[in-house]
């Protein structure tokens, strides 16, 4: 990870974590945004917050763990406070594309039970529409190539995600298709009709799920966004 290119990240990230409180239930994100948010929340409780987390990645779970950040179950959550996390695009509505970190299920369901879920990005991750980005959208092992035949035909140019020259699995064992759209023009309906079809586990369409959408400048300043 280059840290110097993600000084827009790590300031739109601070600016978020000044929302979570003592006694809140956090959920921490994944990616290199949601990494300067665990290191300011790593700062803060070591300066005495008191807070509980629960993370939506291997990978941020064990930088929340050098950091001493206090980690529970799921088991022993009813609701999340606020879920800082990142974003691969977002548009004026605040729509989401998801997952180019490969966190995508895990980064749903956490975000989809958080009173509050915070996108904190940098500027070029503000687009007038969703696309640009290749859509993620995590399929079972099993026949992935009938999945990928399926996704196809809603007008996208799946690929198989890789990794040193293997398949790129999940943390939980599955295979991620990037597609290609070119432009998502109805995203609620492009995101109902990838869910449809068997085989698919969930796609990186994030649907009006931001409370709060947070942006990094270059130039060092930070603002958030109101929505469209």
């Amino acid at each position: 990870m280059n840290l110097e290119s993600s000084n827009p990240k790590r300031t739109a990230a601070e600016k978020a974590v000044e929302y979570i409180q003592d006694g809140m239930t956090v959920g921490l994100g994944t990616g290199s945004t949601a990494y300067w948010a665990i290191q300011q929340i790593g700062k803060r409780v070591l300066s005495g917050l008191q807070i509980k987390a629960v993370a939506t990645s291997v990978q941020s779970e064990n930088l929340a763990k050098e950091l001493g950040i206090p980690l529970i179950p799921f088991s022993e959550v009813e609701e999340i406070d606020v879920t800082i996390d990142g974003a691969d695009e977002v548009d004026g509505a605040w729509n989401l594309v998801k997952g180019g970190g490969g966190a995508l299920l895990r980064e749903k369901i956490i975000a989809s039970s958080s009173k509050q879920l915070i996108i904190v990005v940098d500027e070029s991750k503000v687009v007038d529409q969703l696309g640009k980005f290749h859509l993620p959208v995590e399929v079972v092992k099993f026949a992935y190539e009938l999945t990928r035949n399926k996704l196809s035909a809603l007008g996208c140019e799946p690929k198989l995600r890789m990794m040193d020259q293997q398949p790129f699995t999940t943390d939980n064992g599955n295979y991620i298709l990037d597609c290609d759209f070119k432009q998502i023009t109805r995203p609620s309906e492009c995101h109902d009709a990838i869910n449809h079809i068997p085989g698919v586990v969930d796609n990186g369409l994030f649907i009006k799920m931001a409370a709060r959408v947070i942006v990094g400048y270059q130039d060092g300043s930070v603002k958030e966004l109101k929505l469209v």
